[in-house]
């Protein structure tokens, strides 16, 4: 089979605007980027937000392996599949940030004939919205820099300042840096640190927000520190959330792109799952939702990530809860969660391991990991679909087990999809059974039932959502983590949701333990306040919100020719 970039260049793209008239949005209502790409127009956009919804479907996965589950391949496969059924279907999608681009993962636009284009553009800065979020941020950051060296009228303790930096790169030399150095010309000499862009406060706001006005509420809310009498100092309080929405103004508008079969798809926002809430805008849902029958959106990484912040966070803000949730898994994961691999997540096995028959570990996988995955969705009170996302070395007797195994933890449907190699045509199957998952869901008319109430306490909600989603017999405060939830609580912010930041490879914080582990703790050594997001993340055992660059990155194998063209990019 051709790789990516190749199906993708041989690939005819529609003019973007018969791709928006296919929504229902006119030539007038867009704002063309480039080819292939546009924006919606405020004017347009709001119009919409309050049309009749349709059905919502979130895909979400098992624990992510070293190779990959095709999530966003079924994401988008699933779209393709929809429309070929005769369904109005669009996707909404997350935008991919360089550092994975560059660092493992190679790119984020879909794979094989489920993809999403332009896929060189989507993967290489795509409309400047990442740029938009890091400068924004860091445009905050030099203003308190700023304010400092200026006579500090608002008493900011510069031991307290809370605010990072950000970059849209994986830079581990950037977690723990000192600024101001030089002489008294440079500013106050304070330490600091860098995240990355996905991991920005700023990128929470502009997916949650609802509107303009809200987004700039949201910003001008943000503590970014404390004053020398303890209380917490915002944005607004340094005059700087003004100008931060100037630079977000066309950043906060979805974006418009199509599938390979021409299907209308939005990208837009791109958190990351284990170090933010990891999905995409509400205004590109409520616009999806407003144009289409069908809107299939996908959370990152795995239930107890993504999906689970889905449940507590975007769909508190949004209001629309999914009316299915489908659940990818493969056959080779469930072999990795069986033990077929060693005991280490990030061990890459040979192609010759991965092919070799093993219907002992495809079994041991799901009745633990795939298990628990369904479970956890089920308790939110919408039907789970699995689609089992099937390559050429999956032998019957191991796709008939893990299909065995995934009924009997209560799916609904257990559907084998090859979108990847057959696009839509690959994926009618599972379109049938969502259709029909999403329409009996309606009919029944099954409340949404998330783990905790809105004011339920910060402490109680991380210990539920450790306890009954990643199977945890209870948490442990560390205690930094201690003296930073008492200061939360005393300026009034006790009763937000909480973001978890954990590994992506496992129910636990600690990426090794594989399946559906049992007797652990889950240690929280941080609480980082996110007031203008109206959440706090509450950062578990190692895991770092500055990723780092794996030995050979993916950067490595890259180029471009006389002409410009690409090489060695995305598959």
């Amino acid at each position: 089979m051709q790789s990516d970039l190749e199906i993708a260049r041989e690939a005819e793209m529609e003019d973007i605007t018969a791709i928006a008239w296919k929504l229902g949005i006119g030539e007038n209502e867009i704002m063309p980027m480039g080819s292939g790409k546009a924006k919606i127009k405020w004017d347009a956009l709001k119009g919409r937000l309050s049309k009749p919804q349709g059905s919502l479907i979130l895909v979400t996965s098992v624990n992510p392996t070293p190779f990959g589950e095709g999530k966003t391949v079924t994401t988008i496969g699933l779209t393709q599949a929809l429309n070929q059924i005769g369904k109005r279907a669009t996707c909404v999608i997350r935008e991919p940030s360089m550092g994975p681009v560059f660092g493992i993962k190679g790119g984020a636009a879909g794979g094989g004939l489920s993809q999403v284009l332009p896929m060189e553009d989507i993967n290489l800065h795509f409309t400047g919205d990442l740029h938009a979020v890091t400068s924004a941020h860091n445009l905050l950051s030099s203003m308190i820099d700023n304010h400092l060296k200026h006579g500090n009228k608002k008493n900011i303790d510069p031991t307290r300042i809370i605010w990072p930096r950000v970059i849209d790169l994986n830079d581990r030399t950037l977690r723990n840096i000192t600024v101001g150095l030089g002489g008294p010309a440079n500013g106050l000499v304070r330490e600091d640190r860098f995240d990355i862009t996905a991991a920005s406060e700023v990128m929470a706001i502009l997916v949650l927000a609802s509107d303009y006005a809200d987004l700039r509420k949201r910003l001008g809310d943000i503590v970014v520190g404390q004053s020398l009498s303890g209380n917490p100092v915002k944005a607004d309080d340094i005059e700087a959330a003004g100008a931060m929405s100037l630079l977000l103004r066309d950043a906060f508008l979805p974006n418009l792109v199509q599938t390979l079969e021409g299907n209308p798809a939005f990208i837009h926002g791109g958190p990351f799952a284990n170090i933010a809430h990891g999905n995409s805008s509400i205004i590109a849902d409520k616009l999806a939702l407003g144009a289409a029958d069908y809107v299939v959106t996908e959370a990152g990484f795995g239930s107890d990530m993504g999906a689970e912040k889905f449940m507590h966070i975007k769909a508190v803000n949004s209001g629309k809860s999914p009316d299915c949730v489908v659940m990818n898994v493969t056959v080779r994961s469930m072999k990795l969660h069986g033990g077929a691999f060693g005991d280490k997540a990030s061990r890459r096995p040979s192609k010759k391991e991965i092919e070799k028959e093993d219907v002992g570990a495809v079994t041991a996988g799901a009745e633990t990991n795939l298990n628990r995955h369904i479970k956890n969705m089920l308790q939110f009170g919408m039907p789970v679909v699995v689609s089992v996302n099937r390559f050429a070395s999956d032998t019957d007797a191991e796709l008939e087990a893990l299909t065995k195994c995934a009924r009997n933890s209560g799916a609904s449907s257990v559907c084998l999809t090859e979108v990847h190699a057959k696009g839509g045509a690959g994926g009618k199957e599972l379109a049938k059974a969502v259709v029909s998952a999403c329409q009996d869901h309606i009919a029944a008319g099954r409340p949404f039932t998330p783990l905790f109430n809105n004011d339920t306490p910060i402490e109680e909600k991380a210990l539920r959502v450790a306890t009954r989603i990643y199977g945890a017999d209870g948490i442990n405060i560390l205690a930094k983590a201690g003296r930073q939830l008492e200061q939360l609580k005393s300026w009034g912010y006790g009763e937000l949701p909480v973001c978890m930041a954990k590994t992506q490879y496992s129910f636990s914080h600690d990426p090794n333990l594989l399946g559906a582990p049992s007797n652990f703790e889950i240690p929280i050594r941080e609480f980082r306040l996110n007031s203008g997001a109206g959440f706090v993340v509450a950062v578990l055992g190692e895991i770092m919100t500055m990723p780092g660059l794996p030995k050979r990155p993916a950067a490595s194998d890259m180029d471009m020719d006389e002409d410009g063209n690409l090489l060695g990019v995305f598959g």
